[in-house]
């Protein structure tokens, strides 16, 4: 962090000045790109679409950029994918209630536009029965085998 700009000094003259330091110091030596020109954006390309592969390369999940009606549209796409990895029926049946809670709240808040996406309420049941067909088999349960009945010790023979 810099220091305050000092009274009376412009903001550009204060600007350069810390700018002259800076170079004077040798902060700008040996960047990365540096005397090469700024790589132009293709003339289709628009800000939205800058931004998508700027948060990619980020590694930023674009669907935190969604706006919060798409973003439940997003979830509810994904609910089966993420209760394919639940143990439990009751599991899967608390994640959707969980989604369907939050979608009801989202419906009872004053929306930005008449235009903006509404999401639906996931199917409960639907999505247990997808979670029970696409489960994998539980694993038969192998019962060790029984010892041998064992023999009396030769010295303590039954009279």
């Amino acid at each position: 962090m810099t220091e305050r700009k000092p009274p009376g000094m412009s903001f550009g003259s204060w600007v350069e000045m810390q700018i002259g330091r800076a170079q004077a110091r040798g902060d700008f030596d040996d960047l990365a790109g540096a005397g090469q020109p700024l790589p132009r954006p293709a003339r289709e390309e628009t800000a939205y679409d800058w931004a998508v592969a700027k948060a990619r390369r980020e590694g930023v999940d674009t669907g935190a950029m969604l706006p919060p009606g798409l973003a439940l549209r997003r979830e509810r796409d994904e609910l089966p994918s993420r209760a394919a990895v639940l143990e439990s029926e009751a599991a899967v049946r608390a994640l959707a209630e969980d989604y369907n809670a939050r979608v009801e709240a989202f419906w009872r808040r004053p929306q930005e536009s008449r235009w903006a996406p509404v999401p639906g309420l996931a199917d409960v049941d639907a999505l247990v029965e997808h979670w029970r067909v696409t489960r994998p088999p539980p694993a038969p349960v192998v019962e060790p085998p029984a010892a041998p009945p064992s023999r009396g010790r030769w010295w303590r023979r039954g009279g």
